[in-house]
């Protein structure tokens, strides 16, 4: 987990994805249609992707484990969790307050 929290510090938005995930895709085109510039790491294309993908399963319980997205340093959870809020129109607020949108 302390590799998730190093990559996560210091950054309003973090997706965890894989490049093959259409849900990964929705999810880092709607926080992207904000004005919101988040860091994405790609599972599937970084060298410990599978290391960080085991310890989000296993210490946040993603299922499934991607994307996995965490806003100002927060864990938000996955593609529901962030439909979800867009829903409610608590998705813009909350990227306001963690500094990753100024409007």
């Amino acid at each position: 987990m302390d590799i998730v929290r190093r990559l996560v510090a210091d950054r309003p938005v973090v997706i965890f994805s894989r490049s093959t995930c259409c849900m990964s895709h929705s999810i880092k085109t709607l926080i992207s249609s904000f004005g919101a510039n988040p860091t994405v790491y790609e599972l599937d294309q970084i060298p410990n992707g599978k290391q960080i993908e085991k310890a989000l399963v296993q210490q946040l319980g993603c299922q499934p484990s991607v994307p996995a997205v965490f806003i100002g340093q927060e864990f938000v959870g996955g593609d529901k969790q962030v439909m979800s809020l867009q829903v409610r129109n608590e998705l813009g607020s909350l990227l306001r307050n963690a500094g990753a949108i100024w409007i």
